[in-house]
């Protein structure tokens, strides 16, 4: 039986069902590059489930059962037995399990029992069912005991005899009254999970401010620290909203770049440094990093008389007021100005809206002036059809000729 209770999404380069191709739809699918090397298949039997959303976990198939990518299989929990889709086998298993720090040897490793049968699927869909209406059952009784604490997310396990309450709270909670509750209105086995922001917005999943389905929730496994520092190195507005993601927390993608720029930084000079000038003293204001320039400005908090200028005139002229020196000018020359210039030109036209109606209008007036070209060039074929009838012009066509008056009608009976 496969793949009955997570539907295929076909897209990408369909190699096979254990390759790049993205046979489910949960978050964090694999890239199985080591699908076309059939021995990797058998260097070991941990095998990589996934459960709701980015829950994973690794497993020992010791009965050896042939399983590939997108299998559902049933394996053992604690307590009862849990279902979950395979999403990855082979040598690529152990990678994974060494990247997300999993040791067998000092953890506890379950087994897988067997593929999933009819029986199994029916108990977990009827599981999955009830944990919407019970995650809000489950945040109203949290408000009647007035718990600071948000209930994000149910997961009940595949046989339906135990449920995970995933959580968020800024502060420790007291929630033995809570367990009692719930353990009474849904009798159920009931474990609390407390998560952050972060992995609530990885587990909901969303569209980010980019239009692309969040990083968290797609791709990304771990989280690490990001703070202002990061806007700071690369001139980033300090916007609380526009540096906020969808967990109300600094974006992740602050960080991906913040590297290359630390490294492209080094080669400037430090932004606290004074340019002394005769005309007077210059603060610091932008600086482009891909452009190698510096903007001064004579204010130190407003934008009064900015100056771009590239980074070996800044240490020029840091090194010319180190020695007692202070040049005229920021710039070296009009000449220099010129050749730093940075205003947008408009070359190809592209800010022009009728640009394509002008293009039409020259293809219009190219054929034109050809038709017209053809037309003097026919004129040596004109024959005069009745030398007597000065007023009637035979005019020589494809396959006939059709006698023309002077008021530029046809006479086709002529």
């Amino acid at each position: 039986m496969k793949n009955e209770i997570y539907p295929i999404v076909t897209g990408g380069c369909c190699m096979n069902l254990r390759g790049c191709k993205k046979n489910s739809n949960k978050k964090l699918s694999s890239f199985d590059w080591l699908c076309d090397l059939p021995d990797t298949q058998r260097d070991t039997d941990y095998i990589e489930v996934q459960f709701k959303n980015t829950r994973k976990s690794y497993f020992l198939n010791s009965t050896h059962i042939p399983l590939q990518k997108g299998d559902i299989v049933v394996v053992e929990s604690l307590p009862g037995i849990d279902v979950g889709e395979v999403t990855m086998t082979g040598r690529l298993v152990l990678l994974q399990m060494r990247k997300n720090n999993f040791n067998p040897e000092k953890m506890e490793v379950r087994r897988v029992y067997r593929k999933a049968k009819e029986v199994d699927i029916s108990k977990y869909k009827k599981a999955k069912e009830k944990e919407q209406p019970t995650m809000i059952q489950a945040r109203k009784i949290s408000e009647d005991l007035k718990l600071d604490m948000k209930i994000g997310d149910v997961e009940f396990q595949g046989d339906g005899t135990k449920a995970i309450f995933y959580y968020i709270a800024d502060e420790r909670v007291d929630f033995r009254q809570l367990i009692k509750v719930f353990a009474e209105t849904f009798h159920v086995r009931i474990e609390m999970k407390q998560i952050g922001a972060r992995q609530e917005a990885a587990r909901i999943g969303g569209i980010g401010p980019c239009g692309r389905q969040l990083c968290c929730s797609s791709w990304m496994t771990g989280f690490n620290s990001v703070s202002t520092t990061a806007a700071k190195f690369q001139d980033i507005s300090l916007n609380p909203q526009k540096l906020a993601g969808q967990c109300s927390k600094l974006k992740c993608c602050m960080n991906y770049e913040l590297d290359v720029y630390v490294e492209a930084l080094k080669d400037f000079p430090s932004r606290e440094v004074e340019l002394e000038t005769i005309n007077g003293t210059y603060f610091h204001f932008k600086t482009d990093v891909f452009k190698h320039l510096m903007t001064y400005s004579i204010d130190k908090i407003n934008a009064v008389n900015l100056v771009t200028i590239p980074v070996e005139r800044v240490k020029d002229i840091i090194e010319m007021n180190k020695n007692g020196e202070k040049p005229l000018k920021l710039l070296d020359s009009e000449k220099n100005q010129k050749e730093q210039s940075t205003e947008y030109e408009n070359i190809v036209g592209q800010e022009s809206l009728t640009r394509f109606d002008e293009r039409k209008n020259q293809f219009n007036n190219h054929k034109l002036v050809k038709r017209t070209n053809v037309q003097q060039e026919n004129k040596s074929d004109y024959v005069p059809k009745n030398p007597q009838h000065k007023h009637h012009i035979a005019v020589k066509g494809h396959n006939n000729f059709h006698i023309r008056n002077q008021n530029n009608h046809y006479d086709e009976n002529s």
